[in-house]
């Protein structure tokens, strides 16, 4: 697992990132220096800001804060409660960086905009949450120390899983219930942490929300576009020779971004990361950094995630390995998940294989599209049918067995497999009858193909089916399945 933080560089006036380049870490002397004061607001002042800065939240899903806020006002004046703010800094996304670099180098930054928050919603306690991997913990822990903040709060760690931050996935991980979303779409401003009407953001938004504090609307609306206002930070990976996070004003120019990163030509460049979608080199050039401007040309803003493909690698090959890995990091709690999502990536690796036509991958998407409990289906799916529209050239020579000649150089920023002991099914078909017994006891992963044997995707098993493919292996009468450490 990655964990030193990536350059960070600025196309225009920086702003989140402002000071970097003279104090490296802005501590709260320097933090000061660099931003100036700030003051606490009524919930109408903060309501009028977010509002006229047109502020959405950053993690990915693009609501607007204003809403939010004033749904969870809404909440407390009708139960008659106290509220939480919780800042999400999870970044359960393997490939993006841009939170990290707030909390490794900006930290005051979020804690300005949660205190904000809290001092308007008059709130009981403000909740940090932060991946498991060291990065930005110690950063975010000096500077509470380094302040006092209105109310109390707490830092919060959940798994580096991409399902833990999904908004209600951290909020059951600070309620003490498992790191995984609800069963149930729930609005965390009704009943949230603690059962309490929560406000919960990204860590960017509350950063953003500091320095239109500062600004002001109209000031903050000198950069970026009528659409959207001030500046994004994007996280660009995968292929580029130097990869950063950059700040830059909205409606940039993408290939300005993808210059300064040295992008080089390739097949296609994934926005958005994971649950996002992939755009040609010819739409990339059209592209302005926008949610409007991405959206023209295919693409999504999402959370700001760049990653670009060289010519060197398989590009499906590539979006294959990314199915297989968000299948896995399913939270297992529902049908599209725990069925669909494999099924999607075995259609995905057979079509790849030149096995089955694409028609098959469009069919298993459409199962999970709309269905699941929360956003990772629909995401997944968005992702697969992206990858063969664009790379359609390459699916055509895939669809022939012969491939296109390139390997999978792994370019897409994987982890490894989240419960650290990856274990996946083999087959020997020396010994396999066809009994179909293994289908019968797992049919969440093994399927039987047209001649009655087993199939599976190459992918480790789920560490929820683990069992089920444990009692498959016992029960073959031919010893002909087996579950060994992938590799």
């Amino acid at each position: 697992m990655r964990t030193t933080v990536p350059p960070v560089a600025c196309v225009g006036e920086p702003r989140l990132t402002a000071g970097f380049a003279e104090f490296g870490r802005l501590d709260l002397a320097a933090h000061d220096e660099v931003h100036g004061p700030i003051g606490p607001m009524e919930p109408a002042q903060l309501l009028r800001l977010a509002e006229g800065m047109q502020l959405k939240g950053k993690g990915g899903a693009g609501f607007p804060f204003a809403r939010k806020l004033r749904a969870v006002l809404e909440s407390c004046e009708r139960q008659d409660l106290a509220a939480v703010v919780v800042v999400n800094a999870t970044e359960g996304e393997p490939a993006s960086w841009k939170d990290k670099v707030l909390l490794t180098r900006a930290p005051h930054l979020i804690l300005d905009g949660a205190a904000l928050a809290a001092y308007a919603l008059d709130a009981e306690e403000i909740v940090i949450g932060v991946a498991d991997d060291g990065v930005g913990q110690d950063s975010l822990m000096d500077a509470l120390a380094e302040r006092r903040m209105p109310v109390p709060t707490t830092i919060v760690t959940v798994p580096h899983r991409f399902i833990s931050g999904e908004g209600g996935a951290l909020v059951n991980g600070i309620n003490g219930l498992p790191h995984i979303p609800p069963g149930t779409k729930k609005r965390s401003s009704d009943s949230g942490v603690g059962g309490l009407p929560t406000l919960l953001s990204n860590a960017e938004t509350y950063a953003q929300l500091a320095v239109a504090a500062r600004l002001g609307p109209y000031e903050y609306a000198a950069l970026g576009t009528d659409d959207e206002p001030g500046t994004v930070l994007l996280t660009v990976t995968g292929a580029a020779a130097r990869p950063a996070v950059v700040e830059c004003a909205a409606g940039t120019p993408l290939r300005e971004i993808l210059d300064l990163c040295e992008v080089p030509d390739g097949p296609g460049i994934l926005m958005g990361g994971y649950h996002g979608k992939w755009i040609t080199p010819e739409a990339a050039d059209r592209a302005e950094v926008s949610r409007k401007g991405l959206a023209a040309v295919g693409g999504t803003l999402g959370a700001g995630i760049i990653v670009p493909l060289g010519v060197d690698t398989c590009p499906l090959g590539e979006a294959a390995q990314v199915v297989r890995y968000l299948a896995g990091e399913s939270a297992g709690q529902c049908g599209p998940c725990k069925m669909g999502l494999p099924d999607l990536a075995r259609a995905v690796d057979l079509a790849v294989a030149g096995s089955q036509p694409a028609d098959v991958v469009r069919a298993a998407a459409g199962e999970v599209k709309g269905r699941g409990a929360c956003s990772h289906p629909d995401g997944t799916a968005r992702f697969a049918l992206s990858a063969i529209e664009v790379f359609a050239d390459d699916l055509r020579l895939h669809s022939t067995g012969d491939g296109c000649g390139r390997r999978v150089k792994g370019v897409m920023g994987l982890p490894g497999a989240p419960d650290g002991n990856p274990q996946k099914l083999t087959l020997d078909w020396s010994r396999c009858d066809g009994h179909g017994l293994c289908a019968h006891v797992v049919p969440d992963f093994i399927r039987l193909d047209g001649n009655g044997y087993p199939a599976f995707p190459p992918t480790p098993v789920p560490t929820w089916l683990r069992e089920g493919a444990l009692k498959a292996v016992k029960v073959c009468p031919e010893l002909a399945l087996r579950l060994a450490k992938a590799e």
